[in-house]
């Protein structure tokens, strides 16, 4: 599977300063020291109806931490998924009377080309979970072969007592787990499971729906945690820097997949970091697809918005908190891209040095986009009052904000 097109980064003068960002699985902020090459993985679309604001807001988030990396001088290695096979997707496509495969295919293509339009960077790396069956196959035999899995009426569950460390992204409570569990596609009611929490590794094939061949498995698909897993070990490996998502992530995806990778490699911990976004609502309500209640990007650019004013909307709020899409915070920010432009159209313009540092440690400090736009408001506001002589300070700015915050002026 391909991803989009990559924007050009703007090089800036000196050096971008290490990222503090805050962990779920530690509860606090912790400095991130990859190597040469930053690792990244961020979970994918599920593609029955791309894309909304919750997922923009997502994306944008670890799109920000990339662009800190490279001001580092680091090289990025990011890694995305789409999980084009799923019950949700399959519902949709019965409901709508479509056929699954041209509906995941329709929805992907549009994610694609509202990530383009947001200049969002590309994964090095985009694989579709159809694509990464062959993969997955062998890793699920060897978690039965480990003990770590077992069968029941033909399909295969992970024994979440199989990882000592089980319970360390998310720090939940049993109960706690076992609600989250029946309301993000688990099933900890079914009978014969060894734990109510233990998830599914290979679902056996059903009636009407698509399957593969799953070798001494059966017939059958994946499980939506060990997607991710085989696709992560595959072209990051263990210990990768930054495993990413939405705050509805933390349990169970990114808790089992952390499970089933050091329970298959013995090895800990799966990613050095566990970062999670915020979410959007809409009308006092987390917007989901489920709900119904999207504001789509798609819809917002056919409306004539620029996405770059999707983007500044995006970034007015810090990545962690929850917020609220209205049409007051897309009016503030084309408010706040026509000051902007404006601003950086004239010959010069007050000093930008102090202008590029202050982006710099805003985004360093847990991604903190909002002071970053703050900074550049202040430069704004100097230049419209004419504070300044230096001919190439426009020129930096726009850089700047085009380098570290994707914002094309």
């Amino acid at each position: 599977m391909h991803a989009w097109p990559a924007s050009e980064v703007p090089a800036l003068p000196g050096k971008g300063r290490d990222l503090r960002i805050h962990d779920t699985a530690t509860g606090g902020r912790i400095t991130l020291d990859p190597g040469p090459v930053a690792r990244i993985y961020v979970c994918g679309i599920t593609p029955y109806d791309a894309t909304h604001m919750g997922h923009a807001a997502t994306y944008n988030a670890f799109d920000l931490v990339q662009r800190v990396w490279l001001d580092t001088k680091r090289q990025v290695h990011y890694v995305q998924n789409v999980t084009d096979v799923d019950d949700p997707l399959l519902e949709r496509a019965v409901r709508d009377g479509e056929d699954w495969t041209e509906l995941a295919e329709r929805e992907t293509a549009l994610f694609r080309e509202d990530m383009t339009a947001l200049r969002m960077l590309p994964p090095k790396h985009y694989v579709g979970a159809v694509e990464a069956i062959p993969g997955i196959v062998p890793l699920v035999e060897r978690l039965l072969d480990a003990g770590a899995a077992y069968e029941l009426d033909g399909d295969v569950y992970f024994s979440v007592e199989s990882d000592p460390h089980f319970g360390g992204v998310s720090h939940l409570d049993a109960e706690a787990m076992r609600l989250l569990s029946a309301e993000r596609g688990g099933d900890p009611e079914r009978p014969g499971k060894k734990n109510p929490l233990d998830p599914m590794l290979w679902m056996g094939a059903r009636e009407g729906e698509p399957s593969w061949d799953g070798a001494r498995l059966g017939p059958g698909r994946p499980g939506w945690h060990i997607e991710c897993v085989s696709i992560a070990l595959e072209h990051l490996g263990m210990g990768f820097d930054v495993q990413g998502g939405g705050s509805d992530l933390a349990f169970p995806h990114h808790e089992m997949g952390a499970s089933h990778a050091q329970a298959l490699t013995g090895a800990y911990p799966f990613a050095q970091a566990y970062v999670h976004a915020g979410m959007v609502a809409l009308d006092g309500e987390k917007m989901s697809k489920s709900k119904g209640n999207l504001v789509f990007v798609s819809a917002l650019r056919r409306d004539g918005v620029d996405p770059a004013a999707i983007r500044l909307a995006l970034l007015a709020h810090h990545y962690r908190s929850d917020w609220e899409w209205t049409d007051q915070v897309l009016a503030d920010a084309v408010a706040r891209l026509a000051r902007w432009r404006a601003a950086v159209s004239r010959p010069d313009g007050p000093s930008a040095d102090a202008l590029v540092d202050e982006v710099r440690a805003a985004l360093a400090d847990d991604l903190d986009s909002p002071a970053a736009l703050a900074a550049v408001d202040r430069w704004a506001g100097q230049q419209t009052s004419g504070g300044g002589t230096d001919e190439g300070a426009p020129g930096v700015v726009s850089r700047t904000v085009d380098a570290l915050l994707g914002v094309a002026l």
